[in-house]
């Protein structure tokens, strides 16, 4: 069991308050009513496109295009930084940082560990960041934007300001980094295996085609399905089950939540007017994905949830999942200093966390 709870804290967590709630609020038909099905699908299949995509060595391939000739160690930290931030936008924080923070310890490894700690810290901020400016950048924009039913343009008005301004912020930190020359190797050359990286894309294309509604979304499983068994289903190992588990607890938990009549009118007097600065809170300590989950069921505010917990992800090093991924990367390098590190993150992290719940206020106010 501690076995289990390291690995996956989160899914544990999520299953003993579910669980907890099933003695109050027994199962039974109401249960399948909880479950939004078209999250656990569009999830499980952009997890296979990401999954296939990068077995097929697409993300390697890119990123040692791109790095071949940064001349600086700053210039490398900011190119590395930018391509967190964007690519987040697509293939959700987790993978940004799971693709190139091992790459960043690689091409580091001959800089002082100053600056590695800098630069990871900002890809994390950077993958944070740019994960706030899509439905697919997150786990909990892709479930909150389904659960409200939010449109493409209620998405950006909410989340394009303090997005951009992160940008800003996290583009004038690049420059703590070292302007020395970069000692550092050219990266990835690999090629890419064209097929699967082909289907792949298909099926990834396929996936961003269900999220804006274009397509219907139960046609994401049958081409997850197709793809895995043609380009091999070895890639249905690397999905994330975990996740899927965790949303499936939380979908119970809130659900037996919401049933009980005095929980929901005491949250929903808590939380309404308030979900910007509730969601940011709370996420500082159970991680922004549970937070999200949580506060849904208590506000009809879906914009105002969104911001708050994607804000949220910046502060505590559990504020996003994405940032313990990127901690546990650099831990494992040669000579890592956690203490170091902690502190670097902590400055940075409630930084970005005061000044984006400044830009928010601000925006509320126009």
């Amino acid at each position: 069991m501690l076995r289990l709870f390291r690995a996956q804290p989160v899914l544990v967590i999520a299953f003993a308050a579910a669980a907890a709630t099933m003695f109050i609020v027994p199962p039974g038909p109401d249960y399948a009513g909880y479950i939004n099905y078209t999250v656990l699908i569009e999830l499980f299949a952009l997890m296979t496109a990401v999954a296939g995509l990068r077995e097929a060595g697409v993300f390697d391939r890119a990123a040692g295009a791109l790095i071949r000739r940064v001349g600086t160690v700053r210039r490398l930290g900011l190119l590395l930084v930018l391509l967190c931030f964007f690519s987040s936008m697509l293939l959700t924080n987790d993978v940004a940082l799971i693709t190139f923070v091992p790459l960043t310890v690689m091409l580091f490894k001959d800089e002082e560990d100053e600056q590695l700690i800098r630069a990871v810290v900002l890809e994390t901020a950077a993958a944070n960041g740019g994960s706030m400016l899509t439905p697919v950048g997150n786990p909990q924009n892709l479930f909150i934007y389904e659960h409200y039913g939010l449109s493409a343009g209620d998405f950006v008005r909410a989340m394009a300001p303090v997005g951009l301004v992160c940008l800003a912020a996290i583009f004038l930190l690049t420059f703590l980094l070292s302007g020395e020359e970069c000692k550092g190797g050219p990266g990835n050359t690999a090629e890419i295996k064209k097929a699967p990286a082909a289907g792949y894309s298909l099926l990834f294309l396929v996936c961003l085609l269900a999220v804006f509604r274009e397509v219907p979304v139960w046609v994401c499983l049958p081409a997850a399905g197709a793809a895995a068994l043609v380009f091999g289903p070895r890639t249905l190992l690397k999905v994330d089950y975990g996740l899927l588990m965790t949303f499936l607890c939380f979908f119970v938990f809130v659900g037996n939540l919401q049933a009980i009549d005095g929980v929901r009118s005491l949250f929903t007097g808590m939380i309404q007017g308030r979900e910007v600065y509730v969601g940011a809170a709370l996420s500082q300590v159970i991680s922004n994905v549970p937070a999200a989950f949580m506060l849904s069921g208590f506000t009809d505010d879906g914009a105002a949830l969104l911001s708050g917990v994607d804000i949220g992800g910046f502060g505590t090093l559990i504020a996003s999942m994405a940032s313990l991924i990127s901690f546990q990367l650099y831990r494992k390098s040669p000579g890592a200093r956690a203490g170091r590190y902690m502190a670097v993150f902590s400055a940075v992290n409630f930084g970005i966390l005061i000044l984006l719940l400044g830009v928010q206020m601000l925006v509320s106010l126009v």
